[in-house]
C-alpha cells in the first residue's frame, strides 16, 4: 500500500477508535478564527496528538484539534488550527487533515483564512469570497504516485469553488448586512511576510489576497471531488501598501475585531448548504 495512503488510513482508523461522528461540512478555521468552534453545539473534541501519525499545528493562536459538532441542524467537523507548509511538514502532511475529513463523510470544504490584501480596494477587516487560486508557489500535494482510492491522476481545476455554494455565501452575506468581496487568493510558502516587490508580483498575477495556506488543501479536496468554498479574512494590507510593518499579532487583531460578524456569515452559510442540500 501507498505510504501516504497507509498513513491516511492509519489516522482514520485512529479517530473512529474515539467517535462515530459523520460530518457534512468541513470547516477550517485560520489564524485569529479558531473561537468559532466553541460557538457550535458540540459532540466531541479530539486533539490531534491524540491521533497517531497525525501533524501537529505548531502555530501561535491555532488549537490544533478537531471539533465535532452541530451549525443549526449541519453535522460539522471543524479544524481549529491547521497545518501549514512552512512549519516544515511535507505536503502530502498538510494536507492530510483535509483527505482524513472527507474520509470521515464531508462532502463539502469550506475553508477560511487571515490574509494580507494586495487589492488596493480592500481594508483590514474586509471578507472576500474566494472565487479562484494560484497555488504555482507551493508544491502540488499530488506530487508523487498517485492515490487512486482519492481521485484521478490528472483532476481539472476549472472550477474549484462550487458556484452554488459561493451564490450562498452572497446570498447569506446580503441577508445579514455583510460587505462581501471577491477575488483569487494566492498561497505562498511563508513564514515570512511578503516583500514589497512580492506584494507587486502578486497584484500583477491577478491576485487580491496572499496567505500562507488554503490554496494546497484545495487541490487535494477538489482531487477528492470535494465541493470547496472560502471566506480569507482581509487581516492588513500587503508590504509597501502602508507604512505599517507586519506582524502576527496584527492580524490576531483584525480577526477578533471582526469576529462577530465571520460567526454570523459562516453560520448562515453553513445552515443554508444544509438547507439547499449543499452539502450533497
Amino acid at each position: 500500500m501507498n505510504q501516504v495512503y497507509e498513513k491516511l488510513r492509519g489516522c482514520l482508523a485512529s479517530v473512529r477508535e474515539r467517535t462515530d461522528f459523520v460530518p457534512q461540512v468541513a470547516l477550517v478555521l485560520g489564524s485569529g478564527l479558531g473561537n468559532y468552534a466553541e460557538q457550535i453545539r458540540v459532540q466531541e473534541v479530539l486533539d490531534y496528538r491524540e491521533i497517531q501519525g497525525f501533524p501537529v499545528s505548531t502555530v501561535e493562536g491555532h488549537k490544533g484539534r478537531f471539533v465535532f459538532g452541530y451549525v443549526e441542524q449541519v453535522p460539522v467537523v471543524i479544524m481549529q488550527g491547521r497545518v501549514h507548509y512552512y512549519e516544515g511538514y511535507p505536503m502530502t502532511d498538510v494536507v492530510l487533515p483535509i483527505r482524513l475529513m472527507k474520509l470521515l463523510g464531508a462532502e463539502t470544504l469550506f475553508l477560511t483564512n487571515a490574509a494580507g490584501g494586495v487589492n488596493y480596494q480592500f481594508k483590514p477587516g474586509d471578507f472576500m469570497m474566494i472565487t479562484d487560486q494560484i497555488s504555482d508557489f507551493v508544491p502540488s500535494p499530488l506530487i508523487g504516485p498517485n492515490l487512486e482510492q482519492l481521485g484521478p491522476r490528472f483532476c481539472d481545476m476549472s472550477q474549484i469553488y462550487d458556484r452554488d455554494l459561493q451564490q450562498i455565501i452572497r446570498e447569506s452575506a446580503g441577508k445579514l448586512g455583510i460587505l462581501l468581496k471577491e477575488g483569487t487568493y494566492i498561497q505562498l510558502t511563508g513564514p515570512n511576510f511578503e516583500s514589497p516587490a512580492e506584494v507587486r508580483m502578486c497584484r500583477i498575477l491577478g491576485a487580491d489576497a496572499v496567505g500562507m495556506s488554503t490554496a494546497c488543501e484545495a487541490v487535494a479536496a477538489n482531487h477528492m471531488g470535494m465541493k470547496i468554498c472560502g471566506i480569507s479574512c482581509i487581516s492588513n494590507l500587503g508590504c509597501g501598501m502602508s507604512s505599517q510593518p507586519l506582524s502576527h499579532q496584527e492580524v490576531q487583531e483584525t480577526s477578533a475585531r471582526v469576529e462577530p460578524l465571520f460567526t454570523a456569515l459562516v453560520t448562515e452559510a453553513i445552515t443554508r448548504m444544509g438547507g439547499r442540500g449543499g452539502c450533497a
